[in-house]
C-alpha cells in the first residue's frame, strides 16, 4: 500500500490540467503509430513527479504541447486557469506560438538557444519530453528500422543534430542524471542509424 500523508499531495489543479490534456488530445496519436497522444503527456509528467518537480512543473508537463498543438489554446488560457508559474513554463516549452508554424529548423534553433539559459525547473521538464522521445525513437528505429525517420518533419540528419544541441543545451550549467541518460539514448539512435557522433 502507498504511504499516506495527513495533507494533500496535489491540489485539484492537478486533477484540471490532466482533465485538460485528456480532453484535448482525445484524438491525437502519437507520430507513426496507433498509440495515443496522452501517453507521452503522462510519462512526462510522471518523470518530472519522480525527479522531484513539483505540482506546477507536473501541470506545465501535461501541458508542453498544448499551446503549440491544440487550436484556439494560448498562453493566456493556461495563466487564467493555471497560474502565471505554469503559464511561464508551458510559454517557455512551446516553440511555435503562431499558426501556420515557422519553419522546422528555425523553431529548433530558436528553441535551443533560449534551452541553454533556462532555469533548472523548466531543464526538468525539457529533459524528461526529449528523454521519452528519443527513447521512443530508439526503440521504434530498432523495430522498424530506417522507414522511421518518415514520420518526422525533418529529416534522419535533422533530427540528430537537434537531439545532440539539446544534450548540450540542457547540459549547459545544470548537471542531472536525466541528461546523462538522455546523452546515452541519443547516442545509442546514433549507433542504430550508423551515423558517427561530431567531434
Amino acid at each position: 500500500m502507498p504511504a499516506t500523508t495527513s495533507l494533500p499531495v496535489y491540489t485539484q489543479r492537478l486533477d484540471e490540467a490532466l482533465a485538460l490534456a485528456a480532453t484535448s488530445f482525445r484524438h491525437e496519436r502519437r507520430k507513426g503509430t496507433s498509440i495515443p497522444y496522452l501517453s507521452h503527456l503522462l510519462q512526462v509528467c510522471v518523470w518530472v513527479g519522480e525527479h522531484g518537480g513539483d505540482e506546477d512543473q507536473m501541470i506545465a508537463a501535461l501541458l508542453h504541447d498544448y499551446v503549440e498543438d491544440i487550436e484556439g489554446a494560448s498562453v493566456e488560457e493556461v495563466e487564467q486557469r493555471f497560474g502565471p508559474r505554469v503559464a511561464g513554463l508551458v510559454a517557455a516549452l512551446t516553440d511555435a506560438h503562431s499558426r501556420p508554424k515557422p519553419p522546422w529548423r528555425a523553431r529548433k534553433e530558436c528553441y535551443l538557444a533560449r534551452l541553454h539559459s533556462e532555469p533548472p525547473e523548466l531543464k526538468l521538464i525539457s529533459a524528461c519530453d526529449k528523454l521519452h522521445n528519443a527513447r521512443c525513437i530508439l526503440r521504434d528505429l530498432r523495430s522498424e528500422g530506417p522507414g522511421l525517420w518518415a514520420r518526422f518533419n525533418a529529416p534522419m540528419e535533422g533530427t540528430l543534430w537537434y537531439y545532440r544541441g539539446v544534450v548540450r543545451a540542457l547540459g549547459d550549467g545544470w548537471e542531472h542524471v536525466l541528461v546523462q541518460d538522455l546523452e546515452a539514448t541519443v547516442r545509442a539512435i546514433h549507433a542504430e542509424a550508423d551515423v558517427e557522433w561530431p567531434a
